[in-house]
């Protein structure tokens, strides 16, 4: 921070700023306009404020909230518009002592950047915007950010040539709409005004492309302000640079004519008829040559043009069919979005209706039935309704709990069986790249020599006397041998458990599988015969015994209270207890399970 006596405005701002969330640091700024336009400051006393906003850091902050999404702010547009009128007053007036290579070389030019890009994105809004008081505003802001660029580089020559040189700005410049259009043209006249050599000091593309715009708006519009703006800019080009009037004669041959027959009697007629003079004095000789380029030129324009107009009056008719049929198909859409819309309404009433309906004849049955019951049977006759909607609802839940889990079970035995099918295919191919592959020749090993055997032996006994064999005694032997014969004997025996247990999982999963099978291509019950029932009927006496119990308990299970069968919600049916596990399942049984 600066060591000198700073503004106590200026302090106490850069100090809310720093304790401030990014979001509110806009708003606050917005206070500098204030800061700065108070009308007790001198000349000194305004540039001492200026130096003390650009020490603390808040021009740079503007310039980095120019930078962000400018929707995103608060305030959004309006409040980035005069967030670029305060850099532009803050930069201007300025004179920085230290590190001034940064400021005018690095910061000028970003600020410039940015403001010419701001405009970009105004001018965008303004096209796409549709609402006459929304294009009043973003024009207003256009305006705005417009003359903070000047002011920026009237106070700042060096800046115009940037300015001129910026992509942003010929892009700016290029455009259809008039009121940006008319903007633009008075801010390219206030850089001609400021800085009269700058067209000498840019690129000969960037000069060419200016001026191809100016002549381009002559030509292509018939708004009397879009062309006035444009004869005044090439009047004044003509006048503060004598050698570019050559480049007009040359590179715009037509520009006579169409400023003699098009532009003549529109209001301003002095600035036309000077750039004529100026035109018609730089062309010393081949005046009759000139006059027959004249006349080409026109005749070949009126013959473009009016196969333009051909080619657009042709196309007219397929454009207006086109739009028909977009506009009929978009209010048949909504017609029958608004007919769904009735139509789910009507339903969503009628549902309404019929459960009051429903509600009602339940409610007068339930009283007719009070009225005949005898009062002494009155708890009785309560108590039994109540038991049969408890089992109504638990019967619906069950259901409705039964198909959950056997789709997802379907859905699991179906992603099985796919990958068991994929898995088949996967080795039959193996297996068949693997047979038709040839096998190589046999070799046979190539023998040793007599040296080599030599060799070879002599480096075995070498590392036999390096590496003598232990001495073991007849009884380890023995016993080494004896716990060799007991552990093969354990995994002979546990080997054989496994394979008896493998072959009874084997022959669980077969059985599961085919269980399943029958399950999923069994008919429905109003489907089903009596041939049906007899693939789920068991031959053996046990198993048909034990259904026939299971079938018993669940049958007076159905007859308790309903008070007896609080708890049972909270039961997971899917569980199989142990003893079921003991059943015999040499034949298939498929039975009610609780």
């Amino acid at each position: 921070f600066p060591m000198a006596a700073t503004d106590p405005q200026v302090l106490a701002l850069a100090a809310q700023i720093t304790e401030s969330r990014e979001q509110d640091i806009p708003l606050l700024l917005l206070k500098l306009k204030g800061i700065l336009s108070s009308p007790s400051l001198g000349c000194e006393e305004s540039n001492k404020i200026k130096q003390d906003i650009y020490d603390y850091g808040l021009t740079q902050y503007c310039l980095l909230i120019l930078k962000q999404d400018h929707s995103q702010l608060q305030g959004a547009w309006a409040t980035a518009a005069q967030l670029a009128e305060i850099l532009s007053h803050c930069c201007v007036g300025l004179e920085v002592k230290e590190d001034p290579e940064e400021f005018y070389k690095k910061f000028l030019p970003s600020a410039i950047d940015s403001l010419l890009v701001l405009g970009k994105r105004l001018q965008a809004q303004f096209i796409r915007a549709i609402k006459e008081k929304e294009k009043q505003d973003f024009l207003h802001w256009f305006q705005i950010v417009t003359d903070a660029i000047c002011w920026l580089f009237g106070g700042h020559i060096q800046l115009a040539a940037c300015v001129l040189q910026n992509d942003c700005f010929l892009q700016l410049l290029i455009t259809d709409d008039v009121e940006t259009a008319i903007i633009m043209m008075s801010v390219l006249h206030n850089i001609l005004r400021i800085n009269s050599s700058v067209l000498l000091q840019v690129e000969e593309e960037t000069l060419h492309s200016v001026l191809d715009e100016l002549v381009y708006k002559l030509s292509s519009t018939t708004n009397p302000a879009v062309g006035s703006a444009a004869a005044k800019l090439l009047l004044l080009v003509a006048k503060l640079c004598k050698q570019l009037v050559q480049l007009f004669t040359a590179r715009y041959k037509g520009l006579k004519g169409l400023l003699s027959k098009q532009w003549t009697g529109k209001g301003f007629d002095r600035e036309v008829n000077q750039l004529l003079d100026l035109l018609y004095l730089e062309q010393s000789s081949g005046k009759g040559g000139m006059q027959k380029q004249h006349q080409a030129a026109c005749i070949i324009q009126a013959a473009w043009r009016g196969f333009q107009t051909r080619k657009r009056l042709k196309k007219l008719p397929q454009a207006v069919v086109t739009l028909q049929r977009s506009f009929r198909a978009k209010r048949e859409q909504e017609l029958q979005h608004l007919t769904k819309q009735k139509e789910e309404e009507a339903l969503k009433l009628q549902m309404q209706l019929q459960r009051q309906r429903a509600m009602r004849l339940f409610h007068e049955r339930q009283l007719a039935s009070l009225e005949v019951v005898h009062a002494s049977q009155l708890n009785k006759y309560m108590q039994e309704m109540e038991e049969k909607s408890a089992l109504t609802i638990q019967r619906f839940w069950r259901g409705y709990r039964a198909r959950r889990i056997f789709h997802q079970q379907k859905q699991s035995l179906k992603e099985y069986k796919a990958a068991i099918i994929i898995q088949r295919a996967a080795c039959k191919f193996l297996e068949k790249r693997r047979r038709r592959r040839p096998l190589s020749p046999w070799k046979a090993p190539k023998g040793l020599t007599d040296e080599q055997r030599l060799a070879l032996q002599q480096k075995v006994d070498d590392y036999i006397k390096l590496h003598p064999a232990s001495q073991m005694s007849e009884e380890t032997s023995k016993e080494l041998h004896m716990q060799a014969q007991a552990k093969l004997a354990q995994f002979l025996l546990r080997s054989r458990l496994d394979q008896r247990a493998a072959q009874r999982r084997e022959a669980l999963l077969a059985q599961v599988n085919t269980d399943v099978e029958l399950l999923m291509n069994a008919p429905g019950l109003a489907e089903a015969t009596e041939k049906d029932l007899g693939a789920f009927m068991s031959r053996s006496i046990p198993v048909a015994t034990k259904a026939r119990q299971t079938h018993n308990t669940m049958l007076k299970y159905t007859r308790w209270p309903w008070w007896k069968k609080l708890g049972d919600e909270f039961v997971e049916y899917d569980v199989i207890p142990d003893d079921a596990i003991n059943t015999e399942l040499e034949t298939l049984f498929i039975g009610g399970r609780k």
